[in-house]
């Protein structure tokens, strides 16, 4: 029997080779490209890359070990929600996962630069733990993922200065929760 490698998650696949085109590009331009186009930050209303840089910042990573940490979580999520809610559903929370986190962190935190993919990864750690979601019911692994993923991003937001946006965690955990509750209330 013969075996043939399939392109088995369109978008979550798609996202990891574009992601990796990315860092390829900033590491040889030194993170001018990420300045430029992959990150977000309090850029004037009136520039309009300032809009396009609320989507594409979830694309660019500041780090080899940041990009692969991200992407391993993607690979590893991305297909299961993918196949169950489609790819467009999943286009959609990358959206607006992105778009979300952009304006939260344009908004609250004028001073910082954030990019990476960190937002989608919480949205889908969330998104997964509806997958068993059935009307009338609340999982308790969906409480106790909510429970401990927010505790642990206010005592790291309040407590630990290590240059992650523990704000984009909670947004895009907030994004998934929503969406895997909509997604599976369809169902």
């Amino acid at each position: 029997m013969k075996r043939r490698i399939t392109f088995n998650s369109p978008v979550v696949l798609s996202f990891v080779f574009i992601s990796f085109c990315v860092m390829v590009i900033n590491y040889f331009t030194a993170g001018l490209s990420n300045q430029l186009l992959f990150e977000t930050y309090h850029s004037p209303l009136n520039h309009p890359m300032t809009y396009v840089r609320f989507f594409t910042h979830v694309l660019g990573h500041n780090g080899w070990t940041h990009y692969i940490n991200n992407m391993m979580y993607l690979l590893l999520l991305g297909p299961m929600l993918e196949e169950k809610y489609g790819s467009r559903a999943i286009i959609e929370v990358i959206l607006i996962t992105g778009l979300m986190a952009g304006l939260v962190n344009w908004l609250l935190f004028p001073n910082v630069a954030l990019c990476g993919a960190s937002s989608v990864v919480f949205a889908f750690i969330l998104m997964t733990s509806f997958t068993s979601f059935k009307e009338g019911e609340i999982p308790l692994t969906v409480i106790l993922v909510a429970v401990i993923f927010i505790g642990q991003q206010v005592y790291e937001g309040l407590f630990l200065q290590d240059n992650i946006s523990n704000m984009a965690h909670i947004v895009g955990g907030i994004v998934g929760a929503i969406a895997g509750y909509t997604l599976n209330k369809k169902e």
